[in-house]
């Protein structure tokens, strides 16, 4: 890439800016090209310069520590952006493709299951088929052991497939449940309302 040379940088006396900056001092320099060395504007262009390189000169100097936290939001983001990765492609009337992350579609689904009294999402992991707008889902949930009935795994079924339509505009070919874990759901209330 090729610089182009700075447009307007003339003073008045016909001296060009470059050479007043490069020579800081009326007597510092050469003044073989014949100007007056005690020329107003090259004075106030050199006052006006001191003052830059006074300024330029403490920013240079100052060390710049980045706030608390700041490595820790980044990778942050690095990380939530990592997940978007993987779209599916919703079915849609209008031209053109509607994609949404399967990360988006997960925490709706999580959400979901999360209605149900006495259940947990933990894991979500969709899986697109040959049919566009149909997924797979592999989901595991924690249960309370307090109360828990059967039924509640149909219910979490019901409601994820449910969210999968109205909210998310898939249709769900399969959902597969795995209850992996047991909580104290009467503890986690307490816990929530603050006793």
């Amino acid at each position: 890439m090729e610089m182009n040379d700075a447009q307007g940088s003339t003073l008045p006396c016909g001296r060009d800016i470059e050479t007043v900056w490069e020579r800081p001092s009326p007597r510092g320099g050469d003044e073989s090209d014949g100007h007056d060395p005690g020329c107003e504007y090259c004075a106030a262009a050199r006052e006006s310069l001191a003052v830059l390189r006074e300024v330029t000169g403490e920013l240079a100097a100052e060390e710049i520590h980045p706030p608390a936290g700041v490595t820790a939001r980044i990778m942050s983001a690095v990380r939530a952006e990592r997940g978007r990765h993987h779209m599916l492609l919703l079915p849609s009337t209008e031209p053109g493709e509607v994609r949404v992350s399967e990360q988006a579609v997960a925490a709706v689904l999580r959400s979901a299951a999360d209605s149900v009294d006495g259940v947990r999402a933990r894991h979500c992991r969709i899986t697109a088929t040959e049919t566009d707008g149909a997924v797979r889902v592999e989901l595991t949930i924690a249960v309370g052991y307090r109360g828990f009935h059967s039924e509640a795994v149909e219910d979490v079924r019901e409601r994820v497939r449910a969210a999968a339509s109205a909210r998310v505009g898939v249709s769900l070919v399969h959902v597969d449940l795995t209850v992996e874990d047991l909580y104290d759901a009467q503890h986690h209330r307490d816990e929530a309302s603050g006793l």
